[in-house]
C-alpha cells in the first residue's frame, strides 16, 4: 500500500502482545510496520525514524512509572525534526489522557483502551490525507481543550484478530525456544491495587473475553511446528481455570493439546489466583504440559487481603502452594510486603507467612510496596484521606508510622539489586529453577541432575531464610521510641552483609546453572 511504514516504540524485553496484535491488524490491511525496542536508546530510535520516514509513530506506554522516559524521548525526537503523527496507547494513557497530554504535549493523539481497530482507522485516515479527529476511541487536545470521542466497543470475538506479530523467538533455556500468547483479555475480579478491571469496564463490552481453546492450541501448534517453540508463557492476567465456564474452557484446551499430540512435547506457564487452584483440574493441566503457575498471593494476612479486596484468606495461599507441591507444579508469586496499612506487626506477620510459604526453597522470595496506580481503589482511598503525594503518574504515600518509612527505604535500598536487577538474585534463582524444570522435561534425569536440583533448592531456601531473618533483625533497629535515633553503625554492617550474601548466592546459583548446561552438552 505505502512504502512509509508505521513505527511502534515499545518495551520488548518480554513480548508486547498489545503492539503485536495491532501490528498484525495493520499488516492485514496492507501497511508495513516496524517495532523498535524502547531500550534501544533515543539516538538509535531517531536514526531508524529518519531512515524510514514513518507515516505514524505509536508509543506503547504500558508502564505508568516510565512516563518521564517517554517524555524525554518524544521531546528529543521533535527537537530533532521528526514531525509525523505521534500517538500513544496503554493503560495509563487511556485512563489519564489529560495528564498524559499535559506531561507530553508533543503527542497528537491518544488511542483509548483496545487499539486494534482504532489505530488502524487512524493510520488509514492519515495515509489517505483525511480528517482523523472524528474517529471512535481517539482523544486529542485542541487549544487547551481535551476532546475525547465516544469509545469503540470491545471486540467480543478475539479470534477475529490475526495472530500477533512477534520478534524472532528467543531461547528460553537449554536450547528450547519460547513464545508468549493470550487465551483471553480482561478480569472479573476487582482487586483494589489493580486497574485491569477499570481498563476493560469503560468501553462497551464484556469484562472478560476468551478465545476459543481450539484456536489457542492451533496457534501453539503453528509456533511449535513452524518456529520450534516448545515453551509457552501465557500473559493473561487471569487464565481460565475457575467457575463453570473456566473449567469447561480448560478441559477442552487440555483435550485439544492431547489430540494434536502436544501434551508430551511442550511446557506452559499461566497466571492465576490462589483460590482458583483445585486438584483435579490442575492434575489434568500438569499432564498436559503445565509446569509453572504465577500466583497473585500479595499478602500473608487476612487484614492485608481485605485491604486489597482479594476476597480470600491467607490460609488459602498456603493450601494452594501445598497442593502444587504435591502435583509437582512449580510456582512463582507476587507479594506486597508493604501497603498503606502496614505496621511493624503486619510486616512481622507477613514474614512469618513467607517463611511457611517458601522457607523450604520452593520459590525464591520476593517483595514490593503497593503502589497507587491510576484509577485504582487504593489511589482513590489515599486521595480521599489526603495521603496521596507526588505528581501525576508517580503518586506515592507515606506510612502512618514515620519510622516505617525509614525502615522501608532501608529495606528497599538493601535488597534493590537482589529484587529488581536483571542480574539480581531473584531473577537468577527463578532461572535456575526454570533450567531444572526444562531439563527434567526433555533430558534424562541422572543422579547428577538430581543432586544439582537439590542443591539449587537448598541455596534458594538459605537465601529466602536469610532475607526473612535479616528483616526481623532490622525492624527493632527502626521501631524505637525516638524517630531517627537509629543504630546506623549496626545498619551499615547489616547492609554490607546483605551485599556479601547476595554476591555469594548469585555465584553459587550461576555455577549450578553452568553445571546443568554441561549435562546437555
Amino acid at each position: 500500500m505505502t512504502k512509509k511504514p508505521v513505527f511502534f516504540v515499545a518495551f520488548q524485553e518480554q513480548d508486547n502482545l498489545g503492539v503485536g496484535y495491532i501490528s498484525s491488524v495493520l499488516i492485514q490491511a496492507g501497511f508495513n510496520i516496524k517495532i523498535i525496542d524502547f531500550l534501544s536508546g533515543k539516538e538509535e530510535i531517531l536514526t531508524q525514524i529518519m531512515r524510514h520516514q514513518p507515516l505514524v509513530v505509536g508509543f506503547s506506554i504500558i508502564f505508568q512509572y516510565h512516563i518521564d522516559d517517554f517524555k524525554d524521548l518524544i521531546h528529543y525526537l521533535r527537537e530533532q525534526g521528526v514531525n509525523c503523527h505521534f500517538s500513544a496507547g496503554g493503560h495509563y494513557p487511556s485512563l489519564r489522557y489529560k495528564d498524559l497530554f499535559t506531561a507530553i504535549p508533543q503527542l497528537d493523539s491518544v488511542v483509548l483502551f483496545e487499539g486494534e481497530y482504532t489505530f488502524l482507522e487512524l493510520v488509514q485516515s492519515i495515509y489517505a490525507g483525511k480528517e482523523w479527529k472524528h474517529i471512535e476511541g481517539i482523544t486529542y487536545r485542541k487549544d487547551d481543550i481535551y476532546i475525547a470521542n465516544p469509545l469503540r466497543p470491545l471486540e467480543e470475538d478475539l479470534d477475529r484478530f490475526p495472530v500477533p506479530v512477534r520478534r524472532p523467538l528467543s531461547e528460553y533455556v537449554l536450547g528450547k525456544k519460547y513464545a508468549t500468547l493470550l487465551a483471553g483479555r480482561g478480569c472479573f475480579y476487582h482487586c483494589s491495587f489493580c486497574s485491569i478491571r477499570e481498563f476493560y469496564s469503560r468501553p462497551p463490552g464484556p469484562l472478560k473475553r476468551m478465545r476459543r481453546p481450539e484456536m489457542v492450541v492451533k496457534e501453539m501448534e503453528l509456533l511449535y511446528k513452524q518456529l520450534n517453540a516448545s515453551i509457552f508463557m501465557f500473559q493473561d492476567d487471569d487464565f481460565p481455570v475457575s467457575g463453570k465456564i473456566g473449567k469447561e474452557w480448560n478441559a477442552i484446551f487440555c483435550e485439544e493439546l492431547a489430540k494434536r499430540g502436544l501434551s508430551e512435547k511442550i511446557l506452559w506457564k499461566i497466571n492465576c489466583r490462589p483460590d482458583e487452584v483445585e486438584a483435579d483440574g490442575f492434575k489434568h493441566m500438569k499432564n498436559s504440559g503445565l509446569f509453572l503457575v504465577y500466583l497473585g498471593i500479595e499478602s500473608g494476612t487476612d487484614d492485608g487481603l481485605r485491604l486489597m479486596n482479594k476476597k480470600m484468606k491467607a490460609e488459602t495461599s498456603l493450601k494452594t502452594v501445598t497442593l502444587l507441591k504435591e502435583l509437582d507444579i512449580q510456582y512463582d508469586f507476587g507479594f506486597m510486603l508493604f501497603d498503606p496499612s502496614s505496621t511493624y506487626q503486619s510486616i512481622m506477620d507477613n514474614l512469618d507467612f513467607l517463611e511457611g510459604l517458601c522457607g523450604d526453597g520452593s520459590s525464591p522470595i520476593t517483595f514490593c510496596k503497593m503502589l497507587p496506580y491510576a484509577e485504582t481503589q487504593i489511589e482513590r482511598q489515599l486521595k480521599k484521606t489526603g495521603r496521596l503525594k507526588g505528581k501525576s503518574g508517580f503518586m506515592d504515600y507515606e506510612f502512618y508510622d514515620l519510622s516505617l518509612n525509614h525502615f522501608y527505604d532501608f529495606t528497599k535500598d538493601c535488597f534493590r539489586d537482589w529484587i529488581t536487577d536483571h542480574e539480581g538474585l531473584l531473577n537468577i534463582a527463578r532461572w535456575s529453577r526454570y533450567y531444572s524444570l526444562v531439563y527434567q522435561k526433555y533430558f534424562l534425569a541422572t543422579p547428577r541432575f538430581k543432586d544439582l536440583q537439590k542443591t539449587i533448592n537448598a541455596v534458594i531456601a538459605e537465601s529466602n531464610l536469610f532475607f526473612i531473618y535479616t528483616l526481623r533483625a532490622v525492624m527493632p533497629l527502626f521501631n524505637v521510641p525516638t524517630v531517627g535515633n537509629y543504630d546506623f553503625k549496626r545498619l551499615l554492617i547489616i547492609k554490607d552483609e546483605v551485599t556479601q550474601k547476595h554476591s555469594q548466592y548469585k555465584i553459587k546459583l550461576n555455577e549450578l546453572i553452568k553445571n546443568l548446561e554441561s549435562l546437555v552438552v
